[in-house]
């Protein structure tokens, strides 16, 4: 096992060849938890934007996918093994949702779902169509958009109401995401935990994935940990066919290490270091992030012996019932999610795709009771302020510049539950908004 020095025996391993369907599931999580800070708070420098530029007079005359009674948008995501289909369950869930109240100004909001398989040249393909046949592409979310990015570029009338995972897609005037791509990472959660544990910070340690886009993100990270004070001193990295972590715990166990993050790790890699971290009989501060928050991660994890303790930073809800009773809009999403997909067990996509939908629709309302492919796209670059109702820190879709609002949670009895953070009947709707999104170089 090759082993490259970093700091006080820091370690990266390399292990093994991977299987196709691991490695999108850990590039996929770690492109949404680890690039979603968004609201705001002021940020340290400026990034992104969105346009100005005149949409043209034709634009007003587009009516591609609406009818009298209906309105047609595309959803193109990888839902090869399931990796993405929370995306169009969610995108479904709000059209069924609004559907069920009438639609808007009379038309009933179809979905027009599409599996690109993983496979660049598909999503170009699904995109070429989409942009000929629908009114507008909602709720998307694939590894492959940088593929039916030039598309879109190509055709600036067609507004993208996506979550856009590649840099290229995210970049375009007329894409307008809940969770725009950015290269940097918040400072919020890191400040946090820097006072809550000040003697941890310069023995810092993390599992990161070896795929380049998770190793890219990691470097942003560390960034921002340094300008903090942080001192990382060990970070193997995994492939995803590993699922024994026994041997990075017994080497971060020896190198010192005090506070541990698994930002970057989906429930099930984080759930078997848990367990190892118990094995092992080591017990530093563990923070999750986004990827790991998941109904599955406390069993993974070996149940709440071992997963009491644990905290969770991310920039949504607990959209999985924890904030049901004080967020309306959990309820609501919880329970169309169950309508457009009986049993179906939601995640971070299932939300990106109704959040994706409720920004759609908002715009859509706007837009008229003969709406234009113009008059949706008008309509979007007036939406500066989206929340979602509180389910994702607030976000500006049409300047795409995040910032650092985020909860702060801890496992608790076995159960994800709010710590220090402000009620979300307040002003920021139960997100802390103490510190700014720091822009890597």
């Amino acid at each position: 096992m090759a082993m490259l020095g970093r700091g006080k025996r820091g370690v990266r391993f390399r292990r093994g060849g991977a299987s196709t369907t691991g490695a999108l599931l850990v590039v996929a999580v770690v492109l949404a938890a680890c690039s979603s800070t968004t609201s705001n708070a002021t940020s340290t420098t400026s990034a992104g934007g969105g346009t100005s530029s005149a949409i043209p007079v034709s634009a007003f005359s587009d009516h591609t996918g609406v009818t009298s009674s209906s309105v047609t948008v595309g959803n193109i995501s990888t839902q090869t093994e399931g990796l993405f289909k929370g995306a169009p369950v969610g995108t479904q869930a709000y059209a069924d949702y609004v559907n069920a109240a009438g639609g808007v100004n009379g038309r009933k909001i179809t979905v027009n779902a599409g599996d690109d398989g993983f496979q660049g040249t598909t999503n170009k393909a699904l995109t070429t169509v989409a942009v000929q046949s629908d009114f507008a592409l909602v709720g998307s979310c694939s590894l492959e958009d940088s593929y039916g990015s030039p598309v879109i570029a190509a055709n600036p009338t067609v507004s993208n109401v996506s979550v856009a995972l590649s840099q290229a897609a995210s970049d375009l005037p007329n894409t307008f995401s809940v969770n725009p791509v950015r290269f940097g990472w918040g400072l919020g959660g890191l400040a946090y935990f820097k006072e809550k544990y000040p003697d941890a910070i310069t023995h810092t340690g993390a599992i990161v994935s070896s795929e380049p886009s998770a190793q890219q993100t990691w470097t942003a990270e560390q960034q921002a940990m340094k300008s903090l004070g942080y001192k990382v001193i060990a970070d193997p990295t995994y492939q995803i066919t590993q699922s024994d972590f026994n041997q990075d715990v017994v080497d971060m166990k020896d190198a010192g290490v005090k506070i541990l993050f698994l930002e970057q790790l989906p429930q099930n890699y984080a759930g078997a270091v848990i367990q190892a971290l118990n094995q092992q009989d080591f017990h530093p501060v563990v923070v999750l992030g986004a990827g790991g928050y998941s109904e599955a991660f406390v069993p993974s994890s070996g149940g709440a012996a071992n997963a009491d303790g644990v905290w969770l930073d991310q920039n949504t809800a607990l959209y999985l019932g924890e904030d049901a009773s004080t967020l309306p809009a959990d309820q609501t999403f919880l329970h169309w999610v169950q309508v457009a997909s009986p049993g179906f067990k939601p995640d971070l996509y299932t939300l990106y795709g109704w959040l994706s939908g409720e920004l759609f629709v908002q715009a859509l309302k706007g837009a008229g009771s003969d709406p234009s492919r113009g008059s949706l796209l008008q309509q979007l670059r007036k939406i500066t302020s989206f929340t979602g109702g509180g389910l994702t820190a607030e976000v500006n879709p049409v300047a795409k510049t995040p910032s650092g609002c985020y909860i702060i949670a801890r496992v608790d009895n076995g159960v994800f539950q709010r710590t220090d953070d402000p009620p979300t009947s307040g002003s920021t709707q139960g997100y802390r908004c103490d510190k700014p999104y720091f822009y890597a170089k």
